[in-house]
């Protein structure tokens, strides 16, 4: 069983959201999972449990540093995961994602869409690192851990073979655009004020603001992680280079339109 569903971040809904579906439905999915007699349940839980990697890269016993509170429960929820496992003795491993992007994503289009339009902002000196993984990768990172044997009880991290700064992915990207990358770098701290403000006006009135502090974490957080265990233990193999990745985004963004 693959336990991937989740609340993302959704910054109009309350905290209390977040616990609800991300760990009491973990919760109650393990007893399902229990009573069923399922052989394994393969918990996904997410590299942002790792916040901002201070050391990169960080690999699966690096601290836990969430920033949010998407990323609070679902550390929440995979300790939970962890710890039902060894208590009820249900076979759970658990996969920590890392962003994920190809055919199907909408989370890196507004980004692909700015660049191609020159309207992308840059914060600050965008040395941060980031880390994408393309979902055909993915979904065979995720097989592996539903099926290999040794990985009972353990805790991978999937991601892509290689990871940039920030600033060297906007410009893969905007070469793959055929676009000429941005020059012009805003400061970051009144940004991030900006957007704070925004979240404090509009999430208690249930609106997605405009802006919010994550958007800005995307510039200053590094996001960079060591793939090493999963290739030992579960013969993990990234196929899809960023470049190539890049380019089927792109090629399906603007199948439909968007581009």
């Amino acid at each position: 069983m693959y336990h991937i569903a989740a609340t993302y971040r959704e910054a109009g809904q309350p905290d209390s959201a977040y616990r609800a579906i991300n760990v009491d439905g973990t919760r109650h999915l393990l007893e399902a999972a229990l009573a069923a007699g399922v052989s394994r349940v393969v918990h996904c839980s997410t590299g942002g449990v790792h916040g901002h990697i201070a050391h990169p890269p960080a690999n699966e016993d690096a601290p836990f540093n969430p920033g949010d509170v998407y990323q609070d429960t679902k550390l929440e929820a995979e300790q939970l995961a962890r710890r039902f496992g060894i208590e009820r003795g249900l076979d759970v491993v658990v996969a920590r994602p890392i962003g994920i992007h190809g055919p199907g994503d909408t989370r890196f289009l507004k980004m692909f869409k700015g660049l191609a339009k020159g309207r992308f902002p840059m914060l600050g000196p965008c040395t941060a690192f980031y880390h994408l993984t393309y979902i055909d990768d993915l979904c065979e990172g995720f097989r592996l851990c539903g099926e290999v044997p040794a990985a009972r009880g353990r805790t991978y991290i999937l991601a892509g073979e290689r990871y940039t700064t920030l600033k060297e992915l906007v410009a893969l990207v905007a070469e793959e655009l055929g676009v000429a990358p941005p020059r012009l770098h805003l400061p970051v701290w009144p940004v991030w004020t900006a957007g704070l403000l925004c979240e404090l006006v509009c999430v208690p009135l249930r609106i997605e603001p405009p802006l919010y502090r994550r958007r800005v974490d995307f510039y200053t957080k590094s996001r960079a992680f060591d793939i090493t265990r999963a290739k030992t233990e579960l013969g993990y193999a990234p196929q899809v280079d960023l470049r190539t990745g890049i380019r089927r985004t792109i090629a399906w963004y603007r199948s439909q339109g968007w581009l």
